[in-house]
């Protein structure tokens, strides 16, 4: 299987995927555009040409002396080891080409290929004169350093473009690891920790904070009745009218199968009695559709709230609205219950 370094398009390899097309194109030209310049300094010749099979796209197809320059270096094609061509006019290939032939009268070429990872040839590089060059050893070593410098910015590229595609996989994996695969709200494990984080924040602000633990009665009854997707697409109906009836920044997530915990920072325990008989009406004024049967809802609910218990740990916080869950469960159906001290002696 190839990799990102290796199956990556040449373009990409030289460029900022996060940025436009035409940001793309400008990057790619300015980094070709470096390499051409030190090419031209280090060699004294009329032009250097760094291709990818791309020229098309580089140069217009007129009549300027960059657009004849790569025309030539398209007839050239790429290479597998250095060639240089002191004087075209002696190479019987090329001698009668009209660049050389003619205007604007081509005399030296030289190339060198680019290798990608796999040792395959993925570019070249050109030198264009119009005078004679003698192109010794030291030149070749030269020209065969700047092929190596661009062949690592094109791995260096790669490598970004890799790292980039990783820290986006990586992204995502924690992401769906904090997420109910089923209701796509946060699971059990990522409202703990919301929990811990705001109930910190709400300490350290000395504002209180209020905990929802909602249980929906007819849950499991349905999941054995009609099956799993029945049981969790009931589900995803009452999530929904719950979520209606917060603030954006309140934390909902499914604690466990048939259970849900809403996190209230900012919220004393007046105020989460209020929320909570708000999600009460909102989620059994009206039945809801299963199977083609009108399905009365039952929830229950517990609160727990730093207004009564003050300086408690995320833990605490947790089992004293779960004790208040199962006083509202010994109820009548519908309960709402709200954690006091003398509930604490509930075994759970």
């Amino acid at each position: 299987m190839a990799t990102l370094v290796e199956s990556a398009s040449r373009l990409d390899l030289f460029s900022d995927s996060s940025n436009s097309s035409r940001a793309n194109f400008e990057r790619f030209e300015a980094k070709l555009a470096r390499f051409e310049r030190l090419g031209i300094h280090l060699f004294g010749v009329a032009n250097c040409i760094v291709s990818f099979g791309n020229l098309r796209e580089r140069f217009d197809r007129g009549e300027s002396m960059a657009a004849i320059e790569a025309a030539f270096c398209e007839i050239l094609g790429f290479c597998d080891e250095i060639r240089v061509f002191n004087n075209l006019n002696f190479e019987e290939e090329y001698a009668n080409h009209p660049s050389v032939k003619g205007q604007p009268q081509l005399v030296f070429c030289a190339q060198h290929p680019i290798f990608d990872t796999k040792d395959h040839c993925v570019g070249c590089i050109y030198l264009i004169d119009y005078v004679e060059h003698e192109f010794d050893d030291e030149s070749r070593l030269l020209f065969a350093d700047l092929a190596v410098m661009v062949e690592r910015e094109l791995l260096m590229s790669a490598l970004k473009v890799q790292y980039a595609e990783l820290v986006k996989q990586v992204r995502n994996l924690k992401r769906d690891a904090l997420l109910d695969p089923v209701l796509g709200m946060w699971n059990s494990a990522a409202i703990t920790r919301s929990l811990g984080l705001e109930l910190e924040r709400c300490q350290k602000a000395e504002k209180p904070l209020s905990l929802l633990y909602i249980s929906i009665n007819q849950y499991q009854n349905l999941k054995d009745k009609f099956g799993t997707s029945v049981g969790d697409a009931f589900l995803l109906k009452i999530a929904s009218r719950m979520r209606s009836c917060i603030r954006p920044f309140d934390a909902l997530g499914r604690f466990e199968s048939d259970a849900f915990l809403i996190v209230l920072p900012g919220a004393s325990n007046l105020v989460a009695a209020a929320v909570a008989e708000r999600i009460r009406l909102a989620v059994v004024s009206r039945p809801e559709l299963v199977e083609d049967e009108d399905l009365e809802i039952e929830i229950s609910m517990g609160i727990s709230s730093t207004s009564i218990f003050p300086n408690v740990s995320p833990e605490t916080l947790v089992k004293n609205a779960e004790k208040a869950l199962l006083a509202a469960k010994r109820l009548d159906s519908n309960s709402i219950v709200q954690a006091e001290a003398e509930q604490l002696d509930i075994s759970l």
